[in-house]
């Protein structure tokens, strides 16, 4: 039998939005379910429960099966508000499959299953998900056990959440507990990765600002506008269980930071909160007082705005703390073959259409296509470890080449659909795109986006022309999910993007119009106008070459190379040191110069 939560919770929610739970949770179904991963031998898993009762103890135990017999490993207090208990095992053996359980009271008894670190695998599986609204009227009822379904058949070897798993603005708990309910069968045997955006913490849109206190919903001043507790009951539920921090300084107010790295699989993810230190919009005014005479606003529609005034100064993106952890992520190859950056949101304003396909949207701050100077910094270090990004956040399915200061001199980027599609977008250019492949769509191809940031379009899932004008709920509204498959040997990448209710392991299933798509892992740093180094020619398969400017000793590129010959593009004549091996002694050749053509060769 159901009822509504908040019967049992004693937290009034609208009716129509009403989530359904087993009927008076009994102590033995206490805990509802968990999240971990595995990184560097380091095993942590957040365990979520229904609310604590009747003076049951605020403590659970965390068991491995071992020899047939359940062990005690682990012991966490549970943390309220919020009822999460968070376990920690160091020098967690992940060669071997683990069967775990979560203890309540010796009551409650919720089992799972820690993978085997899949790094001798030659395919690495990741599924991607972001969005899950949950209003009825725009398909957030709609049942999600057709993803479940799906993931179940193809067993990904990780999942990431890219944001938005719940969409009540005042309401985490409840919502979260539903998002676990629909999940969590997928959730108790897969590791997992959760990042938070701007409808987990209560907003609209979000600009973090460095963590500051903002008054107003909208956010457009910067910072955050619930209480500070509600963000941390957020990201305690959402992100704890993630490897820890790069830096763990927490931010203004003490809210903390999760930004950090995960390694598995033979696979390097960087896993950052590109919004938590992007700058707020209250300085526009004063740097372009004609464009907003009436003050800030989170989008702009007029037609004749020079969009290039608005890359203010000292606007920042990333913030100096994620950069400087980028840079340190970059060069760090151990135990990873390939890499990869998760994100909220894409690094450009690859939608033209918002909410309504009736005006053309100009500037759309919410994208990370703003600011400009800081979305620049962002890519051209991302370039360097030649990592394709993982996003969501758009409600629109987009795969893009990036560029900075040339079209497709960055990496690739694909935002997912959303899981249940509570705002359209639409990427439709009145002007087709220039150098587009033959017989491709007049949407793809080289564009200037709203910020004049440059772009190549390579596929978009934009709504069908039904979809057009908003006319109630229509079935799911191109949500969808991504599948991103990593070929170990080959270095290549195919990413899917599928809709809802299909059986993608069907052949007769089709994807979302332009996928799937397969890039090589060195398309992510392979400008249209390169230098070129010396070959290198290595005595051992697969070693780390990294590419420093002799002159500033900055990086310009690092990758763990493919067999043994490799030779190094970079984006400008000049020389370069280049440091072969991993290490604080790596073998490093000195003040070599770059060419348009070159055919020198450096033997190892």
């Amino acid at each position: 039998m159901f009822v509504w939560l908040f019967l049992i919770c004693g937290l009034g929610i609208q009716a129509q939005e009403f989530i359904s739970i087993p009927k008076n949770i009994k102590p033995q179904d206490r805990i509802a379910f968990a999240l971990y991963t595995v990184h560097e031998n380091t095993l942590k898993l957040n365990a979520q429960f229904y609310p604590i009762i009747n003076f049951e103890p605020f403590e659970a135990i965390l068991e491995i099966e071992e020899n047939g017999e359940w062990v005690k490993r682990a012991t966490a207090p549970i943390r309220y508000p919020g009822y999460t208990s968070l376990f920690r095992i160091e020098n967690w053996d992940d060669t071997k499959e683990a069967k775990y359980r979560v203890v309540h009271n010796n009551k409650a008894f919720y089992e799972g299953l820690i993978r085997i670190n899949p790094i001798h695998q030659d395919t690495f599986v990741l599924a991607a998900l972001t969005c899950n609204s949950v209003y009825p009227r725009h398909g957030g009822d709609i049942s999600r056990e057709d993803i479940v379904t799906n993931l179940k058949k193809i067993q990904p070897d990780l999942i990431f959440f890219s944001g938005d798993q719940v969409y009540d603005h005042s309401q985490h708990y409840i919502y979260w507990l539903k998002f676990g309910i629909d999940f969590g069968e997928l959730l108790r045997n897969t590791p997992t990765i959760c990042i938070t955006d701007d409808h987990d913490v209560g907003q609209g849109n979000i600009w973090g600002a460095n963590g500051k206190k903002t008054e107003t919903r909208s956010g457009v001043s910067g910072g955050y506008y619930m209480p500070v507790e509600y963000v941390q009951e957020v990201e305690r539920a959402q992100t704890s269980h993630l490897p820890d921090p790069y830096d763990p300084t927490p931010i203004e107010q003490g809210i903390g930071v999760y930004y950090t790295d995960l390694k598995w699989g033979g696979l390097s993810f960087a896993i950052l909160e590109d919004r938590k230190f992007k700058s707020g919009l209250l300085d526009l005014p004063k740097y372009a007082p004609d464009i907003f005479p009436d003050g800030t606003k989170d989008a702009l529609f007029d037609p004749n705005i020079d969009t290039r005034k608005l890359d203010i100064p000292g606007a920042k993106l990333l913030g100096d703390r994620q950069l400087e952890f980028l840079e340190d992520w970059t060069t760090d190859w151990e135990n990873a073959e390939m890499k990869t950056v998760l994100t909220q949101t894409v690094f450009a304003m690859v939608n033209n259409y918002t909410g309504k396909h009736d005006r053309e949207i100009i500037a759309d701050f919410d994208t990370n296509g703003w600011p400009q100077t800081g979305r620049n910094k962002a890519l051209a270090a991302i370039r360097k470890s030649f990592s394709p990004m993982i996003a969501g956040d758009q409600h629109l399915a987009t795969f893009v080449k990036h560029g900075i200061d040339d079209w497709g001199d960055a990496g690739y980027s694909f935002v997912t659909p959303a899981i249940a599609n509570y705002w359209m977008r639409w990427w439709d250019p009145k002007t087709p795109g220039k150098n587009r492949q033959k017989n491709a769509p007049y949407y793809t191809g080289d564009f200037l986006d709203g910020y004049q940031n440059k772009i190549t379009v390579e596929a978009v899932g934009n709504p069908s022309e039904e979809q057009k004008s908003e006319g109630g709920k229509l079935s799911t509204r191109v949500a969808g999910f991504g599948i991103i498959k990593y070929n170990k040997p080959k270095r290549n990448i195919t990413f899917e993007c599928w809709p809802r209710n299909v059986d993608i392991t069907n052949p007769e299933s089709k994807q979302y119009p332009g996928w799937p798509i397969t890039i090589s892992q060195l398309d992510n740093f392979n400008p249209r106008n390169a230098y070129f180094l010396p070959t290198i020619q290595l005595s051992k398969e697969n070693q780390v070459v990294t590419v420093r400017d002799s002159k500033t000793r900055e990086v310009v590129s690092s990758i763990r190379t493919n067999g043994k010959n490799y030779q190094p593009k970079v984006l400008k004549n000049g020389t370069y040191n280049i440091e072969i091996g991993e290490g604080d002694t790596p073998i490093t050749y000195y003040d070599v110069e770059a060419k348009k053509r070159n055919k020198k060769e450096i033997k190892i």
